[in-house]
């Protein structure tokens, strides 16, 4: 096993190139945000659709524009607002009067990234358009089944709920998500120089670095990366403490929690872990990896009670009361 280990590591070590020529050609765009730009990473290595929830003017669309340019991919944006309708995501089939025929007009879901930005200002309808392309990646559209691309990325923008004109994402849309990810601020020293390179015009574009067949072969050594069964069960025991705290040595928690992760829940974490330990450039997962990426696949899956609400009590402390409470293997 240990030999197994070793040269999956190995592997890995071999792609940690093309992983830092990624981080420093969106760099060139970005400045900061590494939670943002670990988390699409992630999301790239497992298949995982990722949900930002921030304020706008925090480089959402600018991230994910880079790193469709980087990897030199397809990339659309889609303006959720009001008066979107499916069609507008998923296409339609338009009547040929000449030719007495229809014919299918392919939305522009039809991509390998897809920006949803301001997702929460759609209706649910429309909203629910994207659930089958995320988690069965196909789209029907009359009789026909579509089949989409290999690479294939939905990375939806959400302002916070309390902002006017928004509506909360149903919670069948929000699972399939891999991660939530919270955007804030820039740090001061970043913010100046986000402020001094707007001041220079300079133009600055990014150059692809890699393939969209390159992220595909590393999504394949991510699915090979070690994960001992310790660290599976202590994947198993974080995931029922959301759902039976009580059993878990949580008590104290229960009244807060209305409903708890998902199966989906579970399988995220282990693929999240995996790809964390891949950006680490280790070919198994530990314990920390587990903890690194616990937050983001679970905060948006974690529902709370009123007491949790009018206690202040958010899925974030919850979260870090399991971890604190459950052995680490």
């Amino acid at each position: 096993m240990s030999s197994d280990i070793q040269q999956i590591r190995n592997i890995v070590t071999s792609q940690m190139d093309k992983i830092n020529a990624i981080r420093q050609e969106v760099a060139r765009t970005i400045v900061g945000q590494e939670v943002m730009i670990n988390g699409l990473l992630i999301g790239l290595l497992t298949h995982g659709h990722i949900l930002l929830e921030g304020v706008p003017g925090l480089a959402k669309t600018t991230a994910i524009k880079s790193l469709a340019e980087v990897i030199a991919t397809k990339f659309q944006r889609i303006q959720f607002t009001p008066d979107l309708l499916p069609a507008d995501l998923i296409g339609t089939m338009i009547y040929l009067p000449n030719e007495g025929t229809f014919k299918t007009r392919k939305g522009p879901i039809f991509t390998n990234f897809v920006l949803a930005d301001e997702i929460n200002r759609a209706p649910s309808k429309v909203q629910s358009a994207l659930l089958e392309a995320m988690q069965e990646r196909q789209i029907t559209i009359g009789d026909e089944t579509y089949h989409l691309e290999g690479l294939f990325l939905v990375m939806a923008t959400q302002n916070p709920i309390e902002q006017e004109g928004t509506y909360p994402l149903p919670e069948a849309q929000v699972d399939r998500f891999m991660l939530k990810l919270k955007i804030t601020y820039p740090s001061k020293d970043d913010e100046r120089l986000i402020l001094d390179r707007a001041l220079s015009n300079e133009q600055i574009h990014v150059n692809p670095v890699v393939t969209a067949a390159d992220i595909i072969a590393m999504q394949q050594i991510t699915e090979r990366i070690y994960i001992d069964e310790s660290v599976k069960e202590y994947i198993l025991s974080i995931i029922r403490a959301t759902r039976f705290p009580e059993s878990m040595g949580l008590k104290q928690i229960k009244h807060l929690i209305e409903f708890g992760a998902s199966p989906r829940a579970t399988i995220f974490l282990g693929k999240g872990a995996k790809a964390t330990a891949f950006l680490a450039g280790r070919g198994y997962v530990t314990p920390q990896d587990v903890k690194d990426i616990a937050y983001n696949v679970l905060r948006h899956r974690i529902i709370l009670t009123y007491e949790a609400e009018a206690e202040e009590t958010t899925s974030e402390k919850i979260i870090e009361k399991i971890l604190d409470t459950i052995p680490v293997p």
